[in-house]
C-alpha cells in the first residue's frame, strides 16, 4: 500500500474514507499534530485508491481489512498506535480496535459509518448548504463543483479550496473497476463492536447535517466505546474537518492528549 509518512516518535495511522485518499487525513490532521511533536504519524492509501492499487484477490471489505493488517505488521510490528479512520476508514478502524486491543492505545472516529451500512438504510439528514458566501465564483470544474455543491454545508472559497485540494484530488485518482468490485461485499463478515467493549481513549466526531453517513446511528455505537467522547457538530456534515476545523482541532487535540496521558495504563 502507498503511504506517506511525517515525525518520528509514538505511531499514529490514519485511514480515510471510500473512494478519496490518504490527503483528506493528511489535510486535517497535520495541523493537530503540528504543535504536538514526537508522532510519527502513518497516512495510507488504500487499496484501489489514491496510489495504491487493488488486485483482483482484493474484492470485499474483509479483503480490504486483511491489507491494512499486513501495511501494519510491514510497518509497525507489534509496537503500540493511535488510531484515526474517517468514514469507511472509521469502519475499518473499529475493526481494527477490536483485533488489536492491546496495541491500539486510542481509537478516533471522524464522521464514520455507523450501524446501518446500505446507504438506503441509514438514517439520514436531508442535504442542507447553512453557510454559502454569496460572492462564491463559479468553480472551474463543474463535476468537482457539482460534487462540492452536493455534499457540503459550508459553501465558501476556502472549504472548496480544501475540498479540492484534499477530497476531489482522491476522488479523481480512485480506481472505480475495483472500488465497485469492493463495494459488492462492503460488510466485513465480522461486526467490529460484536465482542468485548474498547476501553482506551476514543472520540466519535459526526456532523448534524451529514447526508453521507448520518449521526443518528453513530451514538448506537458508544456502549462499546465506554471511553468515548461523542459530539455532534452543528454548521456541519460529511467533511466536518473542514467545516468546523477549529472544533475539530480542539477536539482531536483533546483525544491526543487523553490518550496519551493513559499511555502506559
Amino acid at each position: 500500500m502507498h503511504h506517506v509518512e511525517h515525525g518520528s516518535g509514538i505511531p499514529a495511522l490514519a485511514l480515510h474514507g471510500w473512494t478519496v485518499d490518504h490527503r483528506l487525513m493528511l489535510g486535517c490532521l497535520e495541523p493537530v499534530f503540528a504543535t504536538r511533536p514526537g508522532f510519527r504519524r502513518l497516512y495510507p492509501d488504500l487499496p484501489g485508491m489514491g496510489g495504491s492499487a487493488a488486485p483482483p484477490s482484493i474484492a470485499s471489505s474483509d479483503d480490504m481489512l486483511a491489507a491494512v493488517h499486513d501495511f501494519i505488521d510491514d510497518h509497525l510490528g507489534d509496537t503500540p498506535f493511535l488510531l484515526l479512520g474517517e468514514s469507511y476508514g472509521g469502519y475499518l478502524a473499529r475493526a481494527l480496535a477490536h483485533d488489536r486491543p492491546a496495541q491500539v492505545r486510542g481509537l478516533a472516529l471522524i464522521c464514520p459509518v455507523g450501524t446501518a451500512l446500505p446507504r438506503d438504510q441509514r438514517d439520514l439528514p436531508e442535504h442542507r448548504v447553512l453557510r454559502r458566501d454569496p460572492d462564491l465564483p463559479a468553480g472551474d470544474d463543474a463535476r468537482s463543483t457539482a460534487e462540492f455543491e452536493s455534499i457540503s454545508v459550508v459553501q465558501t472559497a476556502e472549504t472548496r479550496q480544501r475540498f479540492g485540494d484534499e477530497i476531489w484530488s482522491g476522488l479523481e485518482a480512485a480506481d472505480r473497476t475495483a472500488t465497485e468490485r469492493i463495494g459488492q461485499r462492503y460488510a466485513l463478515t465480522k461486526e467490529p463492536e460484536n465482542g468485548v467493549p474498547f476501553t482506551r481513549p476514543t472520540l466519535i466526531l459526526a456532523g448534524r447535517q451529514d447526508s453521507i453517513v448520518g449521526y443518528a446511528e453513530q451514538f448506537a455505537l458508544l456502549p462499546h466505546y465506554p471511553r468515548a467522547s461523542f459530539a455532534v457538530l452543528d454548521v456541519a456534515g460529511h467533511n466536518l474537518q473542514i467545516e468546523q476545523p477549529a472544533l475539530f482541532g480542539a477536539l482531536t487535540g483533546e483525544w491526543i492528549d487523553r490518550a496519551m496521558t493513559e499511555w502506559d495504563s
